[in-house]
């Protein structure tokens, strides 16, 4: 399996796997349940996200983009106005106070010292249970390593809590508001 570092002109190409990925996500569909919305406005969402990472030299993508992985090193963050914007337009007025809360949750857990951020993960559903995930991890943990730093991720489906704590990472809270889905904060100690 190859992994490699994304390129500006493979953003379209990675957005569009990581929304096939999270099609099934709780946290994801939980906010965006129709489909029709889902598709027009989750590749914002994961541009907003974790976009920067393409910038950065920080995205990568598996063989013939089946699976991505967008980080974002230290200093680097998500455009988190741009999120509550899209989420606060397109989600239903029956779970914006839950949202609100979710995103003041996920900033009390969020590590302030210097640290790798995985905001997004996703592996295209054709092509799962095949490693990918793992070897994504694999690769992008090299750099975590190297600068001998702790990594942070929000779990939002539970399946892939077990492929995170392979990698070294521990569930430190949950996150949950009203009606939504949990979100599983997870650290990884600096190696």
């Amino acid at each position: 399996m190859v992994i490699k570092t994304a390129l500006e002109r493979d953003q379209a190409g990675a957005i569009g796997v990581l929304t096939l990925a999270f099609s099934t996500d709780p946290m994801a569909r939980w906010s965006l349940p129709d489909p029709a919305k889902y598709l027009a406005t989750f590749p914002l969402i994961a541009k907003a996200f974790g976009g920067s990472a393409f910038e950065k030299g920080t995205a990568y993508i598996a063989n013939s983009f089946t699976g991505v992985a967008l980080w974002l090193p230290p200093g680097a963050g998500s455009d988190e106005e741009s999120l509550k914007r899209l989420f606060d337009e397109n989600t239903d007025d029956s779970i914006k106070e839950d949202m609100q809360g979710i995103f003041e949750q996920m900033d009390k857990f969020h590590p302030t010292e210097p640290h790798w951020y995985l905001p997004m993960i996703g592996v295209d559903p054709a092509h799962q249970s095949a490693g990918i995930g793992s070897a994504l991890m694999t690769e992008a943990l090299k750099a975590v390593d190297r600068d001998g730093l702790i990594a942070y991720l929000e779990s939002s489906n539970p399946k892939n809590i077990s492929l995170y704590q392979r990698h070294g990472f521990e569930v430190i809270g949950e996150i949950q508001s009203g009606s939504s889905p949990f979100l599983r904060p997870m650290l990884r100690r600096a190696r």
